[in-house]
């Protein structure tokens, strides 16, 4: 067991951050915490963290009871958005500031920051200071300390929000490639979508301080739990369930609202029993896909998603008039407000 979270409950004032909170984290295992702001997702990494105190619940490190324990009993290794970096010690000696503050020998620090260094790909730059190195090698180094005290789990904060779009997607890819090297319970925390789906072996889906969902990538997107889950992660049309669209549709809910990828919408340009009539509003290029603009029952926008090779096929334009069908659609019990 890596990481257990029982019951746990916190608030701020009137405002609850997390309310019951359940989970369990495998041990070497890699967790995305994703939500919206205000979800819970950087609330609960703390009370782990051992940086907030629980109201209620239990919290277990590697089997043990960890809900009073101070941080540094934990045995955590925390990495903040923006890095905090000494701007005045050197990368080698940002590395080893913990092994430092825990009198370990300096041979062995000087040996397990070389170590590092050539982990996290900073050969060389030991002896720079942090204001010499670009955003992405900051965040490295940050890394690097955190692990330089060998760590029972390693925590993020939302660890590449600080990034350009560039860097943070070439951190993603070394962040999981490290994480098979080192082999540490990892959880980070991220509000972007793409993200936890290309980095995390699990993500946690929150809101409102609740876990909606937990499952791999996959789980989450093809078989999403509730109608938060599957409008939070990645686009969704979402259609009266009187659409025209959903004419021949059986689909068991009293939701007034259906759920339908836009890959999951078929368009022909011949009429068939089973499609309904649509115009088309715009055309969007987006390179490898086509994204394509209908309007349904003269008021319902529906978004669809063609690959070249079908678009090419099909030969449509704007204000054309063509047919559509949903290959799968979900609808969702209405929920009661908590």
């Amino acid at each position: 067991m890596g990481i257990l979270v029982e019951n746990v409950s916190k608030h701020f004032g009137s405002f609850q951050a997390v309310s019951q909170v359940n989970l369990e984290i495998k041990t070497g295992s890699l967790v995305a915490l994703l939500g919206p702001s205000g979800s819970g997702k950087s609330t609960l990494l703390r009370l782990i963290a051992g940086l907030e105190p629980p109201d209620i619940g239990k919290i277990w490190i590697t089997g043990k009871d960890a809900t009073y324990q101070s941080v540094q009993d934990r045995q955590i290794g925390f990495v903040f958005q923006h890095y905090a970096l000494f701007k005045h010690l050197t990368i080698r000696d940002n590395i080893g500031f913990g092994m430092d503050i825990r009198k370990s020998p300096k041979a062995r620090t000087r040996k397990r920051v070389e170590e590092l260094l050539d982990l996290v790909q900073l050969s060389g730059l030991g002896d720079r200071y942090p204001s010499q190195l670009s955003g992405g090698q900051r965040q490295r180094v940050a890394l690097a300390r955190a692990l330089a005290v060998e760590p029972q789990v390693l925590l993020l904060d939302e660890p590449f929000g600080a990034l350009d779009a560039k860097v943070r997607k070439e951190l993603r890819d070394w962040l999981r490639r490290l994480h098979h090297e080192v082999n540490v319970t990892t959880v980070f925390v991220t509000h972007d979508q793409e993200e936890a789906m290309e980095v995390a072996d699990e993500i946690v889906v929150m809101n409102k301080g609740r876990v909606e969902q937990v499952g791999t990538p996959a789980q989450i997107y093809d078989s999403p739990a509730t109608a938060f889950v599957m409008s939070f992660i990645g686009p969704v049309n979402v259609l009266s369930s009187t659409a025209g669209i959903f004419a021949r549709q059986t689909l068991e809910s009293a939701s007034p609202q259906i759920y339908l990828r836009p890959h999951d919408v078929l368009i022909q340009t011949e009429p068939e029993a089973s499609f309904a009539p649509a115009k088309i509003n715009r055309i969007v290029y987006l390179g490898w896909e086509i994204q394509i603009e209908l309007l349904v029952d003269d008021k319902e926008i529906l978004t669809a998603y063609l690959d070249r090779d079908r678009f090419k096929l099909l030969n449509v334009q704007v204000d054309q008039r063509v047919y559509v069908k949903p290959r799968q659609a979900r609808a969702f019990p209405v929920e009661l407000p908590v």
